[in-house]
């Protein structure tokens, strides 16, 4: 009956690893559970395919913040459901707009109003909305069953029981408040209330949710039957498919085959025009793998971007195992003879690998990002592969150091390494403990140095995505959960050596 828990992708406020969340919740008989991170979807598909193994069902949703405001919880009923929130999300993250005090209507989603804002508003509910009360908050129900006018005022078939898990303890507590006050870049000791979680956001096993719910025993059936209509699997492949990339270029497979085999006829012409029979044979081999496999429609995104970049007269290099291909040959992705350099094509592509081809393609560096736009512009799906900063050493000492009042010269000393641990006095002390503890958690949404997403449905059914300075919708994820869910990133690199070739 956990509705609102957060992990340490609630960047700068959760703790646990998604992993960590689940054994807690195993560890008091927890069997289902949401995970509703603060306006981001990185830890999702993780949690999702962890959850099995520490026996629960596992339930997706956001917790929609203005800063330190939660504005709304809204819990995915399916993947329909997942995707509109992810696409709400995203929408107000590219746009850098706050999030109005009301959700849009979600059709196969409901949304979940704190008690203290709704009060503030009064404002009616729609369909799949609801007020979710905390424990701590039942006392004032009292209160207003004794005022028959504010009584009156109250939906109370709409309340439900809204317990959130975001610590285990003492230490997490602490690391929170620091974690809090780093994001506002304020002294710990002038922190203010509003901007951390409350102390009893702790997991509670079954026995004591309904201790502390016993005079609202409804609010938690609720609750429960809100958990159970919600479910959510990882979005793989269809049948028949082994990656969630762009699956057709044209109308269809034979159609895309069709191309393929007319551009290699085109290229037989270009690169072997007195080709013989071993040319034949070895092609025919590769397109019957590359048929089998279903990456037709890769050969032909990776020839449409290397064309468009011929056509602008841009250099590019494609290299990787990608080189091994007497088809990519044919298609101009590369330009090393396989047979010549007696290349074998299973190094790229055969019937027993699982992992996808991978062609790694450099262009100049002041070429590249008219390439990415290109791509952009000319599929449907994209996104860039998104990546995390993660907190180092030296750097959350000095940041911890800032929190703690240190002086300068202090914290330079501190971030050295170079000092004495028994001639540090309690606040040093402080800081080198919780820059141990906090050491590799997740800082910032970055993005990865080349990995671009052509998927086959919209990205937003994968995750939400944000937008960076480059001004390219990226992924919350990073390129390890999007093999999870099967999309495989194209590489579209940058070598400088490539500008200077362009400008000789």
């Amino acid at each position: 009956m956990h509705l609102h828990c957060h992990s340490w992708f609630s960047l700068r406020y959760g703790l646990m690893r998604p992993e960590e969340l689940l054994a807690e919740a195993q560890a008091v008989g927890i069997t289902s559970m949401a995970l509703t991170d603060i306006n981001n979807t990185s830890a999702n598909w993780d949690f999702v395919r962890l959850a099995p193994k520490y026996g629960i069902r596992p339930v997706l949703g956001t917790d929609f913040r203005n800063e330190d405001q939660m504005q709304y919880l809204a819990l995915a009923h399916n993947a329909r459901g997942y995707e509109a929130l992810c696409a709400h999300l995203s929408s107000h993250l590219h746009a850098g707009e706050p999030f109005a005090d009301s959700a849009p209507y979600f059709e196969d989603a409901s949304v979940i109003y704190p008690w203290k804002q709704w009060i503030q508003s009064e404002r009616s509910l729609g369909p799949n909305e609801w007020i979710g009360v905390r424990p701590w908050e039942i006392a004032e129900f009292r209160i207003i069953e004794g005022n028959e006018a504010r009584k009156s005022r109250i939906p109370w078939g709409r309340l439900i029981a809204l317990q959130t898990f975001t610590f285990r303890h003492k230490r997490d507590w602490n690391c929170h408040r620091i974690l809090r006050a780093v994001d506002h870049n304020a002294l710990l000791i002038k922190l203010a209330k509003e901007a951390t979680g409350h102390t009893y956001d702790r997991l509670l096993d079954v026995s004591n949710l309904h201790q502390a719910f016993a005079e609202r025993p409804e609010w938690l059936e609720r609750s429960q039957a809100l958990l159970d209509h919600c479910s959510i699997t990882l979005p793989l492949p269809p049948e028949g498919r082994i990656h969630n990339n762009q699956h057709t270029y044209t109308n269809s497979e034979d159609e895309d085959e069709q191309l393929v085999r007319s551009l290699c006829a085109e290229g037989l012409a270009y690169r072997y025009p007195d080709h013989g029979e071993v040319v034949l044979e070895r092609m025919e081999r590769e397109l019957g793998v590359i048929r089998q496999q279903g990456y037709m429609a890769y050969f032909l995104i990776n020839w449409d971007i290397t064309s468009y970049a011929r056509s602008r007269g841009y250099f590019y290099v494609g290299r990787g195992s990608g080189a091994n291909s007497l088809v990519a040959y044919l298609l101009q992705i590369t330009d090393v003879d396989p047979l010549e350099l007696d290349l074998y094509f299973e190094r790229f592509i055969n019937l027993y690998r699982s992992n996808p081809p991978d062609f790694d393609i450099d262009f100049s560096w002041t070429d590249r990002d008219d390439v990415t736009r290109y791509i952009f512009e000319r599929f449907e799906h994209v996104a860039l592969v998104g990546a995390y900063s993660t907190f180092q050493f030296r750097a959350v000492v000095r940041e911890l150091g800032k929190v703690f009042g240190l002086p300068k010269h202090e914290i330079d000393v501190l971030a050295s390494g170079k000092f004495n641990p028994q001639q540090l006095g309690e606040m040093e002390t402080y800081v080198i403990r919780y820059a141990s503890f906090l050491q590799d958690f997740p800082n910032a949404l970055t993005i990865h140095s080349c990995g671009i997403l052509i998927a086959d449905q919209p990205i937003n059914r994968y995750g939400g995505t944000f937008m960076p300075p480059k001004g390219f919708p990226t992924t919350q994820f990073d390129m390890v959960v999007a093999e999870d869910v099967g999309l495989y990133k194209f590489d579209i690199l940058s070598q400088r050596g490539l500008g200077k070739i362009r400008d000789t």
